[in-house]
C-alpha cells in the first residue's frame, strides 16, 4: 500500500469514529476535554427488562415524584421495559386536559400507576407470538407492526412531534446495520454513523416504544425504510451508504445500551440510572444451541459490567485509594441490591432481604405476558426502597429537606413469607399456576382489582 492509500484509510477511519472510539489496526481519535460548566441538568435513565423492569421504574418515579426530583429532570432516557413506562408517560403528559405543568401529577396512585398497572396486567406479546411463529425472523414486519397497535390502543397515539420539550424523551433502538445506538427524540431520530432524519413528524410514540423494545428472539427486527436522503450528517461517508441506509433496521436497545446511558452521560450534570437488567445467570451449556446462547449470554454480560464501571468511575464510587474528582454526580440503582446495603447497621430503613432479592425478586421473568397483582405490588415496592435508600445515602444533597419519609406503596407486600408463596413461580415464562393458582385467582378477578387501583 502506497503512502497516500495509508493516509487516505486512516483520514477515513478517522472520519467515521467518534471521539473516544477506535477500529483495530486504526488510530485512535482523542476525547476533547469536557468544559467546566458545560453539563447541565439532571438525567433520568430507565432500563430494560420487559414488564419486570417497567414495574420496578414505577416505584422509583413513585419516591423520585414524590421528593420533588421528577418535575426537575430535564431528560428521560430508555430502553424496552424502561421505553413502555417512558411512552406510558408521554401520554399523561400530552393529554389535552392535563392540569398541571412537566412531570408533576397531583396524586401519582390514581393519576399514573394504577393505570399502568392495568397495562402491565394484560398479556402483550402472546398473540402476536402465535399469529407469526412461523415466519417471525424471515418476515418480522407483520409481528412487529401488531405490536406497535398494542402499544398505540394501551399507552398512547400520539405521535413523537408531540412530545413535550421538557422533560426530553429519548427511546433507545440498537441500529442493527451500523451497531450503535438509534434515538427517537422529539424533533429527530437517528444515529451518529446514519444520520439523522430530522423533524421525526412520521413516526409515533408507539412505534419508538416498539422499536425500543423489539427484543430478541421474540421479535424480528423493525425496518425502517427510509431514504438515505433523509439523513443528514451521517459519518458513515463510504460507496456503499446509501445501500446500507436503505436496509436500516431497529432492534431492541438493550442489545447496544441497557442502560440507556449512551444519550446522557457525556452532557448531564447528574445522571440517575435504574437498573433493571436481569443479573447474569451461572449455568454449564451442555448442548449446542445452549452453547451458542451462552456466548451471546457472556458478551452481553461484558457489555454491561463494561459500563458499570465506567459510570461508577466517572461519578467515583470506589473503594480503595482517593478517586480524581468526578466527571458528574450520579446515583444508580439495582433490581439485585437491597436497601441493606445502602443503610447504617442502626438506621430503621424498610426494604426486602438480600436472600428474598437473591431468591424471587432478580429472578423475575423479563418478559410481556400479564404480571399478576403480587408481582405488580412488589416490584414496585422494591424500585420504591432502593431509590429512597440511595438518594437519601449517595445523593442527599438532591433532597428537599421536607421531603416525606419514604413508605412502601403495598405494605402488605412486605411480607417475605407471603411474597414467597405467591411469586414461587414468577421466573417462569409459562405458568399454569400464574394462570390459574390460588393466588391469582381468576383473570376476572385479577382484572376488577387491577382496574379499581390495586
Amino acid at each position: 500500500m502506497s503512502q497516500s492509500d495509508q493516509t487516505t484509510l486512516s483520514e477515513s477511519s478517522q472520519r467515521n469514529q467518534r471521539p473516544g472510539e477506535s477500529r483495530p489496526g486504526a488510530l485512535p481519535v482523542p476525547t476533547p476535554p469536557t468544559v467546566p460548566g458545560k453539563r447541565d441538568g439532571i438525567a433520568l435513565c430507565m432500563s430494560g427488562g420487559g414488564f419486570r423492569a417497567s414495574l420496578f421504574h414505577l416505584g422509583s418515579l413513585r419516591r423520585l415524584h414524590e421528593v420533588g426530583l421528577l418535575h426537575k429532570v430535564k431528560t428521560i432516557s430508555s430502553v424496552s421495559g424502561g421505553s413502555i413506562l417512558s411512552g406510558y408517560l408521554a401520554g399523561l403528559m400530552i393529554r389535552p386536559n392535563r392540569s398541571t405543568e412537566g412531570m408533576q401529577f397531583g396524586d401519582w396512585e390514581t393519576e399514573v400507576a394504577a393505570g399502568f398497572r392495568k397495562v402491565a396486567g394484560r398479556d402483550l406479546r402472546t398473540l402476536p407470538v402465535l399469529l407469526h411463529l412461523p415466519w417471525n425472523w424471515a418476515f418480522p414486519g407483520p409481528r412487529v407492526r401488531q405490536v406497535v397497535g398494542r402499544y398505540r390502543d394501551r399507552l398512547t397515539p400520539k405521535m413523537l412531534r408531540e412530545l413535550p420539550q421538557r422533560p426530553e424523551f429519548v427511546f433507545c433502538a440498537t441500529d442493527m446495520v451500523f451497531g450503535v445506538n438509534w434515538e427517537f427524540r422529539r424533533d429527530k431520530a437517528g444515529d451518529w454513523q446514519a444520520g439523522y432524519a430530522m423533524g421525526a413528524s412520521r413516526w409515533s410514540i408507539a412505534q419508538a416504544v416498539a422499536a425500543s423494545a423489539c427484543f430478541p428472539p421474540l421479535f424480528g427486527p423493525m425496518a425502517l425504510d427510509l431514504s438515505p436522503d433523509e439523513l443528514k450528517r451521517g459519518a458513515y461517508q463510504a460507496k456503499d451508504r446509501a445501500r446500507l441506509c436503505r436496509k436500516l433496521c431497529l432492534s431492541d436497545g438493550g442489545v447496544y445500551d441497557n442502560m440507556a446511558l449512551e444519550p446522557v452521560w457525556k452532557s448531564h450534570e447528574v445522571v440517575l440510572v435504574s437498573d433493571c437488567g436481569a443479573p447474569f445467570a451461572f449455568n454449564a451449556a451442555r448442548t449446542y444451541v445452549r452453547r451458542l446462547m451462552r456466548y451471546a449470554s457472556v458478551v452481553m454480560n461484558q457489555a454491561a459490567a463494561t459500563r458499570k464501571r465506567w459510570f461508577f468511575a466517572d461519578i467515583n464510587e470506589r473503594v480503595g485509594a482517593p478517586p480524581p474528582p468526578p466527571k458528574y454526580r450520579g446515583g444508580y440503582w439495582g433490581i439485585a441490591g437491597s436497601v441493606a446495603a445502602y443503610k447504617a447497621p442502626d438506621e430503621p430503613l424498610t426494604g426486602y432481604s438480600q436472600s428474598l432479592v437473591d431468591d424471587v425478586i432478580e429472578r423475575v421473568r423479563t418478559d410481556l405476558d400479564r404480571f399478576t397483582i403480587p408481582e405488580m405490588h412488589v416490584l414496585e415496592n422494591h424500585g420504591y426502597l432502593l431509590t429512597a435508600a440511595v438518594l437519601r445515602h449517595r445523593r442527599p444533597e438532591l433532597l428537599d429537606p421536607s421531603a416525606p419519609a419514604p413508605a412502601p406503596p403495598h405494605p402488605e407486600w412486605m411480607d417475605e413469607g407471603k411474597v414467597r408463596a405467591a411469586m414461587k413461580d414468577s421466573h417462569k415464562r409459562l405458568s399454569l399456576r400464574r394462570l390459574f393458582g390460588r393466588n391469582v385467582r381468576s383473570t376476572a378477578s385479577q382484572q376488577r382489582e387491577i382496574d379499581h387501583g390495586g
